[in-house]
């Protein structure tokens, strides 16, 4: 059994930057590679991508990053945990052992976890008393049309990771893994810790929510950025675990960025709810137990969290189709190039309604860029000399939305002098894709592991 463990994360969402994770494996020691893809609305990209080819589904991003670093990964023994399986595991598995092949890499381990995706089971559940009332308005899943659901995946935890490192996968990939879990999951293998031990699973908890967006605790995203050194070299953050809890945050040396009490505490923040009672799978964290402690350059030392049993429900995270939307913009320069702007968005909707084409306000959305839309009543001057013009609108209707694009390229033409910065064509109607959060009794979740081998 190791004395220490060294997890680092070197992605924050599907979209991150590629050379995080290369960096990651080229600049430094590590013990375990550690990769979030996923947010609420990804699922559902996934869902759309998979439905149009079934060997998709995944973040085809993991694959070309793995062959980038792959032979090297296996080389230093590092092992890599990450949720780009999405809503298609088996389909990210194939491509990871395909891509072993084509690299020479034999031996290599590949393990999926499966079970997260409740998509096809949401009638049974339903059935069997499984309500998933909206976390937010209390209304149950049955109040949605079944056909307009588009994806449903719940958010697993820890024991399914240890469990597929314990069958010995080099690369563990999973779909709805709880952010923290990445990092926990190695944690539970590497230190024995049992599902009851939760302070240590608390710790590994806050670990992995202090390091799941990546650089965002190593200076990305930072109030006090000027403080922040060499930006384009920022070092991904390296986890130093140990058995009884206490880890270090930290990162490669000579790699640019900055770690301090600050930019622990700005990530330890991110997405909470309440700090005495944070809820996950593996336990309930108590985020306020935290003692943070600067302890060198570029280290911090976490210790003292404290844990309690978690909930006997999981989170559910569900995505639906909610009508359609279509936005697009134009520069507006010029003398009076606001009031300019505000006209631009009236001759919209004065022709849209002159052929009929109507939408509600609330449907509509108006913004002029460049005069406090960020922050109301905060711009450089009362009267810009450019605005960006960002107009939208949503209806369940998609010939309608479509109708709305052919309004906006006209104001080049037949609107106020000025107008200029149009690309890219009429806006088209996109689906609108809403979330939908509920619970679901963990006694109806099963997942199951397999390991396949090069």
């Amino acid at each position: 059994m190791r004395d220490k463990v060294l997890i680092a994360n070197g992605q924050g969402f599907w979209g991150d930057s590629i050379l995080g994770p290369i960096r990651l494996v080229r600049e430094g020691p590590l013990d375990y590679l550690a990769l979030d893809y996923l947010a609420e609305v990804t699922m559902s990209i996934m869902q759309k991508l998979k439905s149009r080819n079934p060997a998709m589904g995944y973040a085809t991003d993991f694959v070309a990053m793995l062959d980038r670093i792959l032979p090297e990964v296996a080389d230093k023994g590092i092992k890599i945990i990450a949720n780009a399986g999405g809503v298609n595991p088996h389909g990210c598995l194939e491509a990871v052992l395909e891509l072993a092949r084509k690299k020479g890499v034999k031996g290599l381990k590949v393990g999926i976890i499966e079970g997260d995706d409740i998509l096809d089971r949401l009638p049974e559940l339903i059935e069997s008393g499984e309500e998933m009332r909206n976390l937010d308005d209390g209304r149950p899943l049955s109040d949605i049309d079944p056909e307009r659901i588009s994806s449903a995946n719940v958010y697993i935890g820890a024991p399914a990771v240890a469990e597929c490192l314990a069958q010995g996968a080099d690369i563990v990939i999973g779909g709805r893994i709880t952010d923290p879990a990445l990092v926990a999951g190695p944690l539970m293998h590497e230190f024995g810790w049992g599902e009851d031990q939760f302070d240590q699973l608390a710790a590994a908890t806050v670990a992995g929510h202090i390091v799941e967006c990546g650089a965002q605790c190593t200076g990305g995203n930072f109030t006090a950025w000027r403080d922040v050194d060499d930006y384009v070299r920022i070092g991904y953050p390296v986890i130093e675990a140990h058995k009884d809890g206490t880890f270090f945050v930290t990162k490669h040396d000579g790699t640019g960025g900055l770690i301090d009490r600050r930019t622990v505490v700005h990530q330890l923040l991110y997405e909470m709810g309440d700090p005495e009672r944070y809820l996950g799978p593996d336990c309930t964290a108590q985020f306020t137990s935290a003692q943070i402690e600067e302890v060198g350059e570029n280290r911090v030392q976490v210790s003292g969290v404290k844990g309690t049993a978690p909930t006997d429900t999981f989170k559910v995270s569900i995505s639906y189709h909610d009508g359609y939307k279509a936005s697009g913009q134009l520069t507006v320069s010029g003398p009076d190039a606001l009031a300019k702007a505000k006209l631009c968005a009236d001759i919209v909707w004065g022709r849209l309604e002159l052929d009929g084409c109507t939408f509600e306000e609330h449907q509509k959305c108006v913004e002029f860029v460049g005069a406090g839309v960020c922050h109301e009543g905060i711009s450089e001057t009362e009267n810009p000399s450019e605005i960006v013009l960002r107009i939208g609108v949503k209806d369940a209707d998609k010939k309608k939305v479509n109708r709305f694009g052919m309004e906006i390229v006209p104001l080049v033409t037949s609107g106020p002098p000025g107008v200029t910065g149009f690309a890219g064509g009429r806006p088209k109607a996109t689906d609108i894709i809403s979330y939908w959060p509920a619970l679901i009794d963990k006694r109806k979740v099963e997942t199951s592991v397999r390991v396949e081998t090069v």
